[in-house]
């Protein structure tokens, strides 16, 4: 049940100081983040634009890649870079697909509308290098921007649309319109127009895409509400959606299932593309 007497928009989407050891993170990834690039078949720091950050680290499977898994990272669009998640690379890579992990510019330097442009140049120009089936995943505003590339006015080109398989949205911000109410919209610098041009749940799914929302059972209210909403309005519009709440999990380690093979995120992830 959601309440909608919500009065402090900006503790309405605030993670850190309402999870106990929220605050650890991100730093906690660090570490096992650079493990994993130390121990895998990885290509770091591959560019796909001119830009500092316009960069994506590329681990490799055993053998042929089975496709192209990408994850795009959050930071509700105005912090991280790719560093801090190479460790979600690992189920996938085990399962023997190739996972790209991609670097953005942040807001205010670019609008997010610049961002979901630079997101697509990354995918497209690591499904120039590994071919295949493409499945997307992201986390948090990472969830938005692999949304927005399964929308009808995405920025991925005709041949990468053809590819593409399956989105996973974790904890993903679909609706725009809230940030509006947020201190953070000082570094977002949306109006009412740019929230919803680029608000997936205000726009229609490419066929044939199925899509996955995932969120953690112990999430704050708002982002258990925006992942039932995308599922909800594109499926009544003819996608194949689902959405999953997932018990005992909070904003920073619902994420976890990428790094098992065998988790119910990752089988989930993938079984568009390997029960076919």
């Amino acid at each position: 049940m959601f309440s909608f007497d919500v009065k402090d928009w900006d503790d309405a989407y605030e993670n850190g100081r309402n999870i106990p050891g929220g605050t650890d993170y991100p730093a906690a990834w660090v570490e096992p983040a650079a493990a994993f690039r130390e121990a895998t078949q990885a290509r770091c720091d591959v560019a796909y634009g001119s830009g500092a950050r316009h960069r994506y680290d590329l681990f490799l499977p055993e053998g042929s890649p089975r496709g192209l898994f990408v994850f795009v990272h959050g930071g509700y669009w105005i912090a991280l870079d790719k560093s801090y998640w190479s460790h979600l690379a690992a189920g996938a890579v085990a399962r023997g697909w190739a996972v790209a992990i991609p670097s953005y510019d942040l807001c205010p330097d670019v609008s997010i509308a610049g961002i979901i442009a630079q997101v697509g140049q990354a995918i497209a120009h690591a499904a120039g290098e590994i071919d295949g089936p493409l499945v997307l995943s992201g986390h948090s505003a990472g969830g938005h921007l692999v949304s927005a590339m399964m929308c009808h006015d995405s920025p991925l080109s005709e041949e990468l649309r053809a590819r593409l398989r399956h989105v996973l949205s974790i904890s993903g911000l679909h609706d725009l319109r809230p940030m509006l109410q947020t201190a953070r919209n000082e570094m977002l610098r949306l109006d009412m127009d740019s929230a919803e041009a680029n608000s997936p749940a205000l726009k229609r799914p490419l066929p044939g895409v199925a899509l996955t929302c995932w969120v953690g059972g112990g999430e704050r209210q708002e982002f258990l509400r925006q992942t039932a909403l995308l599922p909800n309005i594109w499926h009544g519009l003819g996608a194949r959606t689902a959405s999953v709440v997932e018990p005992d999990r909070h904003h920073f380690n619902v994420i976890d299932g990428l790094c098992d093979a065998g988790s119910p995120m990752m089988r989930a992830a993938l079984a568009p593309v390997e029960e076919r």
